[in-house]
């Protein structure tokens, strides 16, 4: 599967990420293409993990992703700025509205870009024979499943057992495997501190409003 359209290099993708800590799993960070390597989701930036690949939630059900991989062999690939144009989801049909969208059945689409390697296509629903293995979220265990197709490297497994990307679940903050008040207070310690943690709507701003966006998942729980 490859992309079909073009776009001059120095127009992709340029918009900055805003800075924020990923949610993507210490445990579980790797993906692995077998001409790429590990391709580690989490720890892009310094201090680690400030551009790594986040998960937001978007209106209607829908959702996208942003930030940065880092594949071992091939270097960067960003899979979004986190502000699609339209604030729900990339369009994909030109280089500063490109990045990866969930929508509310699961199914992953759109492309992310690696400036030694080209397109990496999301959208591979129909494109293997055994439908389990189109690229999509798993909301239930909130972890990718699937494959993406890399125009010049292949096939990219997101689907192993042991190597796979999973996302915290930003109600549990305290990552005990509970969501109770604790999490509550734990939030506001980070929200006080300025920690960037507490930036839940990933807006590069720590404010009120990501408090309210805190207990708005926090009151849906995991």
């Amino acid at each position: 599967m490859r992309s079909n359209f073009a776009i001059p290099a120095t127009m992709l993708l340029a918009a900055p990420i805003a800075s924020a800590q990923s949610d993507v799993s210490p445990s579980h960070k790797f993906t692995w293409g077998e001409n790429i390597g590990f391709m580690n989701w989490r720890d892009a930036g310094d201090p680690v993990a400030q551009q790594g690949v986040r998960f937001h939630d978007a209106p209607n059900n829908n959702a996208f992703l942003s930030g940065f991989v880092w594949a071992e062999n091939t270097g960067w690939i960003n899979l979004g700025d986190g502000s699609p144009a339209d604030g729900r989801a990339y369009g994909n049909t030109d280089g500063a509205d490109c990045g990866v969208n969930i929508d509310d059945g699961g199914s992953l689409s759109g492309l992310g870009w690696g400036e030694n390697i080209g397109w990496v296509n999301f959208s591979t629903k129909g494109a293997l024979k055994d439908s389990n293995q189109d690229a999509k979220f798993d909301f239930a265990a909130h972890r990718i499943r699937g494959y993406a197709w890399g125009e010049n490297v292949g096939w990219i497994n997101m689907d192993d057992d042991e190597d796979y990307v999973a996302f915290l679940c930003v109600a549990d903050f305290n990552a005990d495997g509970v969501v109770d008040t604790r999490d509550v207070l734990a939030f506001l310690n980070a929200w006080v501190a300025r920690d960037s943690r507490a930036d839940i709507n990933g807006d590069g701003v720590i404010d009120t409003r990501d408090v309210l966006a805190f207990l708005n998942l926090w009151t849906a729980g995991c």
